[in-house]
């Protein structure tokens, strides 16, 4: 299931099992060495559906703020010039209403101008979710890409274990044609609230219309 913008991407969710395309393989396991960062937090009464589960566009939020609290305690330089290309998500169970979670990120791969965070979410000890995130480095004054710095590559690349990683999107590819398949279309209306600090529509709401297909269908579950 993808959605996609033109300001940030795809958003997407994946099956644990059968990974589609060479780039949307399963999460890798923690590395052995290099920098990792962990917070831990509680589930609260907006992140839920009314049944208490874990919303996705409530993990969405999650790994922007550990990703923010990993810039900052890790002195990455100008922490905020990131933004999101594309997400993935490998939905193993989902925590409930006042669980506590464990998140864990690291550096998954690097690019030129662009870098992949891997996030772990633990619940009661067992891995929950796992998540892959391209997040791509911007000058906010012009909205270009910008290169990488030395002194972030040295910082990141250890835990990457030398993987590489290409910024190309790949929405459609894969994907039935929808012409042959009864498909219906909706207008989803763009709100004030679902614009944050950086003036564009932050990447958690994409999933929120994910969300509203799942209460629809209420027969989806875990795995994803």
């Amino acid at each position: 299931m993808t959605a996609a913008s033109p300001n940030d991407g795809a958003q997407s969710v994946q099956s644990a099992q059968k990974p589609q395309h060479k780039t949307r393989q399963a999460p890798s396991v923690l590395p052995e060495s290099g920098r990792r960062f962990s917070v831990v937090r509680k589930v609260r009464l907006g992140d839920v559906t009314p049944k208490g589960r874990l919303r996705l566009d409530a993990v969405a939020r999650y790994l922007q703020d550990v990703a923010t609290d990993d810039s900052l305690d890790g002195g990455y330089d100008e922490p905020h010039s990131w933004v999101v290309r594309r997400t993935q998500m490998w939905v193993t169970s989902f925590p409930k209403y006042l669980d506590q979670v464990e998140l864990t990120t690291w550096c998954g791969a690097l690019g030129s101008h662009w870098a992949e965070r891997r996030t772990q979410m633990k619940c009661n000890g067992v891995v929950a979710i796992e998540c892959a995130a391209l997040w791509v480095r911007v000058d906010f004054k012009t909205m270009k890409p910008v290169a990488l710095s030395p002194e972030l590559i040295e910082l990141l690349q250890t835990a990457t274990g030398g993987r590489k990683i290409s910024s190309r999107l790949e929405i459609g590819k894969n994907l039935p044609d929808l012409n042959s398949n009864g498909a219906t279309s909706q207008d989803w209306p763009i709100r004030f609230s679902d614009m944050d600090a950086v003036g564009h529509l932050n990447n958690a709401a994409y999933w929120e219309v994910l969300e509203e297909y799942l209460g629809a269908n209420s027969g989806q579950r875990a795995p994803l």
